[in-house]
């Protein structure tokens, strides 16, 4: 049985913000979030988060059914930490311990740690071109693990080692215990430091085995909002790299974020500067042009975004066309082969297949029939300062440009609307409506003159 220990009290003063550091996103996702979905893959009986900075907010962050929350009061050290939480796991427990600011390690490498903590203590170490700021791991002549020694307490010869401490442990709950229960603080920092339960285990004869990670990169921690962005910008061209892999067109690796979940068919193209957010489901044979934003959206097979397009809580049928500059908001549902041109506007409306609003056009809870075309400077004028209406079109409608659609309104299949009309009543099928004032030409007008100037 596996529960996992996730440290994420401190204050991340080195952030220079008022927030957390464990709630600073990455990719969209507080830190601490990718940490307990990691933890979730390896299906842990429990996921214990120990908490202090500002317990309460990252408390109600991470609220979940599976996770636990444990105040640590005081940040004493890794050890205390650990030791704030222990008690609520089961003796017979494997205990792997993560960190709310180390984010990216793969679940291959924990599983393998978890597995290699069966008999005892197992701990994660990386090799460092600069170790700096980070504990060295102390071998003796065989290449048995020693200890783990903190920079601020190590000698010359063992601060020229590269081996480093990651933080990362595993090893069963009830031998954790009982070594942390002998740590003290008679260290550098008057800290209680998680690793030197492996020195008591060490003295006592007990086994400790380390494994070490080829990925440096993957163990890196954030202390600051560089390397916040260094950590960000490595995060994005890895999934961008992996879509390359798996077939996705990717105009370029460094000019892609995806700040959630995108699920690509083949033949899908990506063209730079696209930011995906959410959940977004792009179909077979998709392009999405320059600088789009998309987020929490279904987007059909053929489906064509063109550049500068903004699409949130919206679904694209087949063959769509969308753009440039086109914004689709929560609601907007496009069915098969219908166009949404530049700076056209859909919220809460559905346009039917063949459908065209080709642009500068405001479409708000509306029903556009099949193959209804809509003029450039329509708008549908859904609210009446309290209430939102809607505008019904038939198939096959004809709304001539800058026409004022006033809902509720129903206007059925076949029916025209003369340009610049303002509708505010029903229009049968086949009808044409004509809203207009009356136009006037004066003879003998005099067009206004500007006074002479001295």
């Amino acid at each position: 049985m596996l529960e996992v220990i996730i440290l994420a009290a401190g204050q991340g003063s080195r952030m220079r913000s008022p927030l957390p550091k464990v709630l600073h996103c990455l990719a969209g996702k507080p830190l601490v979030q990718h940490v307990i979905d990691l933890a979730r893959a390896l299906n842990p009986a429990q996921i214990h988060v120990v908490v202090g900075h500002e317990a309460a907010q990252v408390s109600a962050a991470i609220a979940a059914s599976d996770v636990q929350c444990h105040e640590q009061t005081e940040q004493l050290g890794t050890g205390h930490a650990v030791s704030v939480a222990l008690p609520a796991v089961s003796d017979s427990a494997t205990v792997l311990v993560l960190y709310g600011d180390v984010p990216l390690i793969g679940e291959t490498t924990l599983r393998s740690l978890v597995d290699a903590a069966e008999t005892g203590f197992a701990l994660l170490s990386a090799v460092l071109s600069d170790p700096t700021g980070y504990g060295r791991v102390q071998r003796d002549a065989s290449g048995a693990f020693v200890a783990v020694v903190e920079e601020k307490d190590a000698d010359a010869v063992t601060r020229a080692v590269s081996e480093v401490n990651t933080g990362v442990l595993a090893g069963p709950a009830l031998q954790m215990k009982q070594c942390l229960a002998q740590v003290t603080n008679n260290n550098a920092q008057g800290e209680y430091y998680l690793p030197d339960a492996l020195k008591v285990a060490v003295s006592a004869g007990e086994p400790v085995s380390v494994m070490s990670t080829d990925d440096a990169g993957s163990v890196q921690g954030v202390n600051d909002l560089r390397q916040l962005h260094q950590l960000e910008r490595q995060l994005q061209v890895n999934q961008a790299e992996q879509l390359l892999l798996s077939g996705v067109s990717v105009a370029d690796t460094a000019r892609l974020d995806i700040r959630g979940q995108l699920t690509c068919g083949v033949g899908v193209s990506i063209d730079v500067g696209c930011v995906f957010e959410g959940t977004v489901v792009l179909g077979d044979g998709v392009s999405i042009g320059p600088h789009c934003v998309i987020r929490d959206a279904e987007i059909g097979p053929g489906a064509r975004v063109e550049a500068f397009c903004h699409i949130e809580g919206a679904q694209l049928g087949t063959a769509v066309a969308a753009g440039p500059y086109a914004r689709l908001r929560p609601g907007a549902a496009l069915d098969t082969g219908s166009k949404i041109g530049n700076f056209v506007e859909v919220k809460n409306a559905r346009l039917g297949a063949g459908a065209k609003a080709n642009h500068l056009a405001y479409i708000g809870d509306a029903d556009i029939g099949a193959d209804s075309n809509i003029g450039a400077g329509t708008i549908t004028c859904n609210y009446d300062g309290a209430h939102k209406h809607r505008t019904e079109l038939g198939d096959n409608v004809f709304i001539g440009s800058n026409s004022t659609l006033v809902a509720p309104v129903v206007i059925e299949a076949g029916a025209f609307v003369a340009a610049g009309s303002t509708i505010t009543e029903a229009v049968a099928s086949e009808q044409l409506a004509v809203g207009r004032s009356r136009q006037r030409n004066i003879d003998g007008w005099l067009r206004p003159t500007k006074p002479v100037k001295d």
